[in-house]
């Protein structure tokens, strides 16, 4: 499996492609990171996501990309950024008929360093080590984006099965017991 993870930033956007299967050794593909100009209006600065994203898209061909998904901080403006550069991500993929994962900043951290709570060093630091890399990614925002993919390999085969029992349990027969009404307890 290939994964275009992005760490959804307006300054700076992670992007970084990994592939391979759970449970195997995993090779990076690319790695890097989208900037624009913290002075250029929005507008644009969400064109130069969109172009960057496009590119990562046709160099490397994901099949799926896995966006942290934008949760609640202090700063609403920092959401509002790193919410529209995470929707500007999953348009592109959706566009192509890519399927999307959300993965959340505890779930990522947990998924590659065994702790939801780990700094960005840590994660870092297991990137470095999970792709056997000399060094970790700079900036962080291109290690989150590996971490960001190399979650969603992981994760993916468990999910899958978790939907597919779930496909499975709202398709079926209910029983006659299932759908009989309940007794009402007997009073003395």
């Amino acid at each position: 499996m290939r994964v275009l993870g992005v760490d959804p930033g307006l300054t700076r956007c992670g992007v970084g492609v990994v592939e391979g299967v759970a449970g195997r050794p995993l090779s990076l593909r690319g790695v890097g990171v989208v900037r624009t100009p913290a002075d250029a209006e929005l507008g644009h600065r969400l064109v130069s996501i969109e172009q960057g994203i496009e590119q990562w898209l046709d160099e490397y061909g994901p099949e799926v990309v896995a966006v942290e998904r934008v949760f609640s901080q202090h700063n609403v403006r920092t959401v509002m950024g790193t919410a529209q550069a995470s929707a500007v991500a999953m348009l592109c993929a959706s566009r192509r008929g890519i399927p999307v994962a959300l993965h959340t900043p505890s779930e990522v951290k947990a998924a590659v360093t065994g702790s939801g709570r780990a700094d960005k060093a840590q994660v870092g630091a297991m990137v470095t080590r999970l792709l056997r890399l000399d060094a970790p990614p700079k900036p962080a925002d291109a290690a989150d984006a590996l971490a960001l993919a190399i979650c969603h390999i992981w994760r993916a085969p468990a999910q899958n099965r978790l939907q597919q029992a779930v496909a499975l349990h709202a398709t079926r027969t209910p029983t006659a017991r299932e759908t009989a009404p309940a007794q009402k307890g007997r009073t003395a």
